[in-house]
C-alpha cells in the first residue's frame, strides 16, 4: 500500500509534503508531484500538510482520482518523455531533483487558470 498524490496537485505543486517526507520519496515532474510506491512507508506525514488536498492513502483514494493510482506508479516504471529509460527506484528524490515531465496522464490535462496574485 502506498499514498497517491492526485489530480489537485497539478499545476500547484506546493511541496509542504515534500519537505515533511521523513523518505525523501516524492519526486517533482513538470507539473505534478509523485509517490514512489515502494520507497514510501506509509508514514502519513505528507497527507495533512497539503494545501490542496492531493494526497490520500491508496485504500482512501476517491472514485474520480483512482487513475492516478497507477498514474503515480507509470511515473517510475514507464519511459517518461526525454528519458532513455524507466526512473525505477533512485532511493530518494533529492538526489534525482526536478525531472521536468509528467505522465501522460497529468500531461494532457488543461493548464490550470492562475489564481489571482500570479
Amino acid at each position: 500500500m502506498t499514498y497517491v498524490i492526485g489530480k489537485p496537485c497539478v499545476d500547484v505543486m506546493d511541496r509542504a509534503c515534500v519537505d515533511e517526507c521523513p523518505v525523501d520519496c516524492i519526486y517533482e515532474g513538470g507539473r505534478s508531484l509523485y509517490i514512489h510506491p515502494d520507497e514510501c512507508v506509509d508514514c502519513g506525514a505528507c497527507e495533512p500538510v497539503c494545501p490542496v488536498d492531493a494526497i490520500y492513502y491508496e485504500d482512501d483514494l476517491p472514485d474520480e482520482l483512482q487513475p492516478y493510482l497507477a498514474d503515480n506508479e507509470a511515473f517510475f516504471t514507464e519511459t517518461l518523455p526525454g528519458h532513455d529509460e524507466p526512473l525505477g527506484s533512485p532511493g530518494g528524490a533529492a538526489k534525482v531533483g526536478p525531472l521536468g515531465v509528467d505522465t501522460p496522464l497529468v500531461a494532457s490535462l488543461p493548464k490550470a487558470a492562475p489564481t489571482s496574485g500570479e
